[in-house]
């Protein structure tokens, strides 16, 4: 069976589509390319010859396997047999960590999310942070894996980790870890609405949800909306995004992807039946809503079946397939095979997918978007693949909304607002202004929200019907996969 998996920072889509790698020939000359597999030889017999100390041959050439991978693009690894059984072993949806899916770029460790009721959610952890040190040990530099190392182990014991946060000073937390046991899907009754938080996408979601919707329903049987939160959902499974995007659907195209060659199109549709009956619903996302959030929230949104609360998205927009080698023996690639597109055939890539209703959580937060949008984003990625559009992410810029000083902090704002909108009947124009509210504004800027027109608006490229198929016809041939996780980012 294939299953297919997304998340923010480096999504991982396990036989996403068909490679076929025979025939992928390398644009370089064959004797040319030898003739540079004969000098990595030569350089790695150097090496073995000459080098100061002793050096390890297989960590040498995974090195450079791994480097190979992640010069291709930000989401592309290589996994060594170690790191390939720890994928592997995710996918339980239980392990011993501190609950963190991170990713490194340029150097630094960064939070893509915190996972719910974990030990670094309950301390703080924010997306966007950066880890600069584990155990008082510089963390620059370090792989993924390496980190990862650093920061599982034997439930109950401590780590102590330093976070650095945009315009705060750096704050040493001690984690201890604990069983992570991933809940997908919450839910509960916020007055006349329902509140649905999903944490993750996993082959449990779909489920959940359904479990979630239909005891709310028996709950208060009068439920006049829906909230759904995707904020700081890193992704997980594709099949799970499409059985969400369903259950709030009737009909029409939920997603659809395309890979190098153009008869490489793969499309999902929506089933008949919308779990909700058809009454409002608002998604939250922010820029730790990532791939699978980003597809849930591009159908709802283009489909007009749900109004976007908060701040633009990560912007993944990329699919990755997890190749084993050796039947795993000699670990797996991570290899992107492919874009995917919202219904209306645009990619998010780079790019994200914008609120109708730009809402900061807190004045802080507001502050970091009117600095600079890119601060955590797929954009902030040097080598991440373009949007194929022609598209770019918007810049910096003033947020609609934050909540003021006299605003009760143990609140959330955003939520807040989300309620405001089920009780317009989801119409932003009957919408009054939240009390407390403030616009930030930095010297030079204004608190006006730039909106494209319809002449610069970016114009999605269009998507080609699908093709005419046998329905006797052999499926197309995809590589072996293994069920996993991904090893960028990845949980801790």
């Amino acid at each position: 069976m294939r299953r297919l998996f997304l998340a923010g920072g480096a999504a991982l889509a396990l036989g996403a589509v068909g490679v076929g790698l025979t025939g992928m020939a390398a644009q370089t000359p064959r004797n040319e390319t030898f003739r540079m597999l004969q000098l990595f030889g030569d350089v790695l017999a150097v090496v073995e010859q000459a080098y100061v100390v002793p050096v390890d041959n297989q960590k040498l050439i995974e090195a450079a396997l791994a480097g190979m991978m992640t010069a291709l693009d930000p989401h592309s690894n290589y996994l060594a047999p170690d790191g390939y059984s720890e994928l592997q072993e995710r996918t339980s949806g239980e392990y011993s960590g501190v609950g963190l899916t991170i990713t490194v770029e340029g150097g630094l460790v960064k939070i893509i999310s915190p996972m719910d009721d974990s030990p670094a959610g309950r301390a703080g952890v924010q997306a966007g942070d950066i880890i600069s040190a584990i155990n008082g040990q510089n963390a620059a530099g370090l792989s993924v894996t390496a980190v990862s190392e650093k920061l599982r182990g034997p439930m109950g014991t401590s780590v102590t980790v330093t976070f650095l946060r945009d315009g705060e000073e750096a704050r040493d937390v001690v984690l201890t870890r604990e069983v992570i046991k991933v809940e997908s899907v919450t839910g509960r009754l916020e007055g006349d609405f329902a509140y649905l938080r999903i944490s993750t996408f996993n082959e449990n979601t779909g489920r959940e949800l359904a479990e979630t919707i239909t005891r709310l329903k028996a709950e208060k049987p009068d439920i006049k909306g829906y909230v759904l939160d995707l904020r700081n959902n890193g992704g997980g499974l594709l099949t799970a995004a499409i059985d969400v995007s369903d259950a709030f659907l009737e009909r029409g195209e939920i997603v659809s992807q395309r890979g190098r060659r153009p008869d490489q199109i793969e499309r999902y549709a929506a089933k008949p039946g919308d779990m909700t009956g058809g009454l409002p619903v608002v998604v939250l996302i922010n820029y730790g809503s990532a791939s699978a959030s980003e597809i849930v929230a591009g159908a709802l949104k283009d489909h007009q079946r749900a109004t976007l609360v908060g701040l633009t998205t990560f912007g993944k927009g990329s699919v990755q397939t997890v190749i084993p080698l050796g039947g795993g023996r000699d670990g797996a690639l991570s290899i992107t095979t492919a874009r995917y597109y919202t219904p209306s055939g645009a990619s998010i890539q780079k790019i994200g997918i914008e609120p109708d209703l730009e809402v900061a959580r807190s004045e802080a937060e507001a502050r970091i978007v009117s600095r600079s949008s890119f601060i955590y984003s797929e954009a902030a990625y040097a080598t991440a693949l373009d949007a194929s559009i022609g598209a770019e992410r918007r810049g910096s810029h003033t947020p609609r909304e934050a909540p003021g000083e006299e605003f009760d902090k143990t609140k959330d704002y955003q939520l807040q607002r989300a309620l405001d909108v089920l009780r317009a009947g989801g119409d932003l124009a009957r919408l009054t202004p939240a009390p407390n509210t403030v616009v930030v504004t930095l010297p030079g800027q204004t608190p006006v929200v730039d909106e494209n027109t319809e002449e610069d608006a970016p114009t999605p490229e269009s998507i080609p019907p699908a093709p005419a198929t046998d329905p006797s016809a052999p499926p197309p041939r995809t590589p072996e996969v293994t069920p996993g996780n991904l090893p960028t980012p990845q949980r801790r």
